[in-house]
């Protein structure tokens, strides 16, 4: 009786009565919703996304294992690059120690004292075997040789030498290199260039 009463009250308004529907109203899809060839495209396009993700991943990975690879063979050649630079000057104080004596002195020098060099001597041997086991290799220019300021270190200039300017004319200390990276410097005397050689032969032996 209400619904008849209301129904005369939205008539008499002037308003027309809506039509009864069953159930909620459904939203309306996406445009496409259904279509087999626009669901295959948003397949592929997630697909290529993932492909694209996972390149990306397996890349980093190889880098990373690149970069620990690397670390491990520097870990391993550099590692005892600190300690081979502390030996140095103990191989320095062997080699001078065997220095001191002439041929002379040492012929004429007891049977203890011979044995005593050639106890030295056979240490500086096996220090220099044992650099060598562990990549360290000596750096020793001939007089002559050219100096080069990437493994040589110039003490001091000899005049009067005869040699062209920059010319490695005494040997002062070896140098040593661990690996491919410079332990010491080869420190050296080189030949200074004569009063009528261009000034851009001179070689600065400043530190």
């Amino acid at each position: 009786m209400s619904d008849q009463n209301n129904e005369n009250e939205a008539a008499a308004m002037g308003i027309a009565p809506q039509p009864e529907t069953e159930g909620a109203i459904e939203p309306q899809g996406v445009e496409g919703e259904g279509d087999p060839f626009v669901v295959l495209q948003a397949l592929q396009a997630e697909n290529a996304d993932l492909k694209d993700k996972l390149l990306r991943a397996v890349a980093e990975a190889e880098n990373v294992r690149r970069r620990a690879e690397r670390d491990r063979q520097d870990a391993a050649r550099y590692g005892a690059q600190n300690f081979a630079r502390d030996m140095v000057p103990v191989s320095d104080n062997l080699r001078r120690a065997i220095a001191t004596l002439n041929p002379e002195e040492r012929e004429a020098a007891s049977a203890t004292v011979k044995a005593l060099i050639e106890g030295v001597e056979m240490t500086e041997r096996q220090l220099l075997a044992t650099f060598e086991r562990h990549g360290i290799k000596e750096i020793t220019p001939a007089p002559g040789d050219r100096f080069d300021a990437n493994l040589h270190e110039a003490m001091f200039e000899v005049p009067g030498t005869g040699q062209p300017a920059g010319t490695v004319v005494h040997v002062v200390e070896a140098g040593y290199m661990i690996g491919d990276r410079l332990l010491r410097a080869a420190r050296v005397g080189v030949a200074k260039a004569d009063e009528a050689a261009p000034s851009g032969t001179h070689v600065d032996t400043r530190a």
